[in-house]
């Protein structure tokens, strides 16, 4: 990923925070010499940094999971806080008129190594640990233990536990760093008036203070 020093995120606590609020992770490999793609969400099993362990499950009919003994070297990208940015938002505008549009959002790279088992152990601690994640937070959090063994036990014969051993990461949080104070509070108050662009906002807030 192309990253410019100003773009460059490497505090590991608002890394991890965002990949923890955005678990859904575009799995990219290459198959058969081709590249391929999955969309799945991954849980940290520990640190988000070198060494460290992601995890997920596919559905055994899915062929990702054939990656670690294929192709085993894969990349995870997580996004969001994702915003158009218009010319307009820029007060500098009104003044000089040399402006262009631009994009800004928030990106984390994950590469590492994929491994897979069938493992009912590991499987059912796979998808535990995704539950807990996922069920976080809600007023009556659904548990595993919730359903009845048999109906676990065969779902879970449908699946394939995988892992990510990490072995780099990247942050880039384009966030309109570039533009002078006044551009970026003109484009933090123009994000703010659009629902959908409230977190690209937030990503903006965050940098300014």
């Amino acid at each position: 990923m192309y990253i410019p020093g100003i773009f460059a995120e490497t505090d590991e606590e608002r890394i991890a925070h965002f990949v923890d609020t955005h678990p859904l992770a575009t799995l990219v490999g290459i198959s058969e010499g081709r590249p391929v793609a999955d969309h799945l969400p991954f849980v940290c099993v520990s640190q988000l940094i070198e060494g460290g362990v992601m995890a997920s499950h596919v559905a055994k009919a899915n062929p990702t999971w054939r990656l670690a003994d294929e192709s085993p070297d894969v990349l995870l990208v997580f996004s969001g806080a994702d915003a158009y940015i218009s010319p307009s938002l820029y007060p500098t505008k009104q003044e000089t008129h040399e402006v262009v549009p631009t994009y800004n959002y928030i990106s984390v790279h994950v590469r590492g190594r994929l491994t897979c088992s069938h493992d009912r152990d590991d499987k059912l601690r796979c998808v535990s640990l995704l539950t807990q994640k996922m069920e976080r937070g809600k007023d009556q959090p659904w548990s595993v233990t919730d359903a009845p063994e048999r109906y676990i036990q065969k779902m879970l014969e449908g699946i394939v536990a995988i892992n990510l051993e990490i072995q780099d990461v990247q942050a880039k949080i384009k966030a309109s760093q570039n533009r002078i104070m006044k551009d970026q509070l003109g484009v933090l108050n123009g994000l703010r008036t659009d629902a959908r662009t409230v977190e690209a906002a937030n990503a903006i807030s965050a940098r300014i203070g």
